[in-house]
């Protein structure tokens, strides 16, 4: 039997990062992968979506060319290519993991993990028969998978999940997303952007469901104007499938109403990982199908850690890579210092994007904390009007007595590269005081920030 430093079970974001950094820190290290390397993220979820929706971005602006005295005849899509682009880009980067494992000395077993005595892994090995391995350490980065919900079975064909989504060559004439959360807005922006009646279905009361009620209102305002309909406070009851549609019923505080489409996406959050690996046979604690660790990420059996999706929310591929790394080196003792969570952002790519971290403005004032609200919107903005792009605004929520940013949100073209720098100031616990006295280069939209900080600090200037 092979014995390993570290297994990690999963060569997902988490996973194969977490193996990285094993590896660096001296540990002879393996990864158990029954897919292909680099995870639902790289494969089936961030990547080939981000391709997807540049498409459409591209597709978008050209279309609204005219106005930049730009002028474009005979336009069409080929959406066949828009996929097998996206499916090429997400080949090309599971390579790359394949080529940084060999690069660091770690060893990848193809095959599917069970946790069994001893700190043993059984793998199943994807060319057939079985091959036993030891680890000083096991990690779990087993991921997520779709959920869906009872009379929403999915067909592959009608009823599909973001997983068939992004292999599907078909532009649909009419689409019903069931779920308002960030694959649903993705999907609901790419197939309104490429022609589809779009009508996406939210059982809470906004779009994007736990981020600031004024950037929800935002996008729920962008969308509207797109075309899309959004049907807020409204759950699915019971669907109907016939021949090339299907009736869908809906239940919302005015009673029930029906829609007919063509097809059904069903982005209603994803479902840990967790069954038939052995966990409970370990003594590894699960709470709601979740594995439960502690702030070193380690799970109830001292040699098992735990990160990413399967320890529950935020289901974020960058939580699980900082996670990864924290697991690794809080095992190794080179980590005293948990992660905090309050500073990883989430980000939806939808247009205008959105980008958060921290608290919102409601959570901030339930909390007792007195605080003082920072905007500014792209509007007032010269680069944002120069582009074209003039939805949005940047949010700050900041400590009145401090200026410690609590939360930031943004909505707009380029929010999710923009929240970095409000992270950064974040971890160096700047103020306000620092974000607006930081130079930002004109035009640019991330003057935006520092038009923020202004206005929390009561100096506002451009508007």
């Amino acid at each position: 039997m092979e014995k390993y430093d570290l297994v990690v079970i999963g060569a997902g974001p988490g996973g194969y990062v977490a193996a990285i950094r094993a590896s660096q820190l001296g540990l002879r290290t393996a990864v158990v992968e029954k897919e292909t390397p680099g995870g639902v993220c790289l494969n089936w979820g961030c990547i080939p979506s981000k391709a997807i929706i540049t498409a459409a971005e591209l597709y978008e602006d050209v279309k609204r060319s005219e106005h930049f005295g730009i002028k474009v005849t005979g336009l069409s899509v080929d959406y066949t290519q828009v996929i097998a682009r996206s499916r090429a880009v997400a080949a090309r980067l599971a390579k790359g993991v394949e080529y940084l494992l060999r690069k660091n000395n770690i060893a990848l077993l193809r095959g599917t993990a069970c946790l069994g005595k001893d700190d043993e892994v059984q793998v199943q090995m994807s060319q057939g028969g079985f091959e036993n391995v030891q680890g000083g350490r096991i990690l779990m980065a087993t991921g997520s998978r779709e959920r869906t919900l009872p009379g929403l079975e999915i067909d592959g064909e009608r009823v599909v999940t973001s997983y068939e989504a992004l292999t599907d060559t078909e532009i649909p004439e009419s689409i019903v997303i069931i779920g308002g959360g960030a694959i649903g807005v993705e999907f609901a922006y790419v197939y309104n952007t490429f022609g589809s009646r779009v009508t996406v279905v939210e059982m809470e009361g906004q779009l994007l469901p736990g981020v600031d009620k004024e950037v929800s209102q935002e996008l729920e305002r962008s969308f509207k104007t797109k075309g899309i309909e959004i049907l807020t406070n409204t759950k699915f009851q019971r669907l109907k499938k016939f021949p090339g549609r299907v009736e869908l019923v809906l239940e919302c505080e005015l009673g029930t109403q029906q829609r007919i489409a063509n097809k059904v996406l069903v982005a209603v959050g994803r479902a840990p990982v967790t069954a038939g690996i052995g966990l409970e046979e370990a003594g590894v604690v699960v709470e709601r199908g979740y594995i439960k660790v502690d702030g070193k990420m380690q799970t109830s059996r001292e040699s098992v850690y735990a990160i990413g999706d399967v320890t529950g929310p935020p289901l974020l591929a960058h939580a699980a890579t900082e996670e990864g790394i924290a697991a690794v080196e809080f095992m190794t003792g080179n980590r005293e210092k948990p992660l905090d969570s309050t500073r990883i952002p989430a980000c939806i790519y939808c247009q205008p994007q959105v980008a958060v971290f921290g608290a919102t403005e409601e959570q901030a004032r339930m909390s007792g904390t007195e605080v003082k609200i920072g905007r500014y919107p792209f509007k007032a903005l010269g680069k944002a009007l120069a582009s074209g792009h003039e939805e949005g605004m940047v949010k700050l929520v900041v400590d009145k007595e401090y200026g410690e940013v609590l939360g930031c949100h943004i909505i707009g073209k380029g929010a999710t590269d923009l929240i970095a720098e409000v992270g950064l100031a974040r971890t160096l616990e700047a103020t306000t005081s620092e974000l607006m006295e930081t130079v930002h280069a004109h035009p640019t939209l991330s003057e935006a920030i520092m038009e923020a900080a202004l206005d929390a600090e009561g100096r506002g200037i451009n508007l």
